[in-house]
């Protein structure tokens, strides 16, 4: 089947009666996917910009996907379009570049942080942070991406900052809770050195999972782990 193609105002592709194609001609949605034959073609509101929700989480775990498998350097909207099956232009709708839209999902890990442990003591509250931050760090996307990441942020300031947040918010945040846990218990001195405290608390750990890569935590690690951090926080 043949098209009339002409383009739209924003030199979009259209068919003779002004509707979205793609390249080849064929019909598609407002996100840039194909649309099928069999359903009606929904009119959106006039002045209105509806972004489905669907699509923007598809987006977000595609791009999550590209960045383990090809890094940033590689990674390309044409690349997390496709991997998340819909148009460039679905993408390009949310995010002015890959830069902008890398930068926007950091910087939303930072805000999600991670859970507050409240086991009752300092080192139990440690032990549980340790296990929950292990596993994430050694997921095998997060794994291929943080160090990606770091790469790059050597050679843009923009991601360096955008890591340096996001890293920092989101420890910063549970290891301030554990501390003022265990000060409220006891267990530690009233006012001790917050900006210590994080580095005992989450160096250790991000130095053995991403910094030296290690493969395997030793058998009882994370348990001396905790315990040898709430010796050390409680003699600060």
């Amino acid at each position: 089947m043949l098209f009339d193609m002409t383009t739209n105002a924003e030199g979009a592709p259209t068919n003779a009666e002004g509707a979205p194609t793609n390249a080849e001609g064929a019909p598609t949605n407002a996100e840039g996917a194909p649309e099928s034959p069999q359903q009606p073609r929904r009119r959106t509101p006039a002045g209105a910009a509806v972004l489905r929700e669907d699509v923007t989480e598809a987006i977000r775990a595609a791009v999550f996907e590209e960045l383990a498998a090809v890094g940033y350097a590689r990674m390309s909207i044409e690349g997390i379009a496709r991997r998340a099956g819909v148009g460039k232009t679905a993408v390009y709708r949310r995010w002015r570049s890959k830069l902008h839209l890398v930068l926007d999902l950091v910087s939303a890990v930072a805000v999600q942080g991670l859970p507050a442990p409240d086991t009752g003591t300092l080192e139990g509250d440690l032990r549980l942070l340790y296990e929950v931050t292990s596993r994430a760090l050694r997921h095998p996307v997060a794994s291929q991406i943080i160090p990606d990441l770091q790469a790059e942020a050597a050679r843009n300031p923009d991601i360096a900052e955008a890591m340096q947040k996001a890293l920092r918010e989101g420890q910063e945040g549970v290891a301030s809770g554990i501390v003022a846990a265990a000060e409220r218990r006891g267990e530690v001195r009233m006012g001790i050195d917050d900006e210590l405290a994080l580095d005992l608390i989450s160096g250790p750990l991000y130095w053995r999972s991403v910094v030296i890569r290690s493969p395997k935590l030793p058998k009882g690690y994370l348990e001396s782990l905790a315990r040898a951090t709430a010796v050390a926080l409680k003699a600060l």
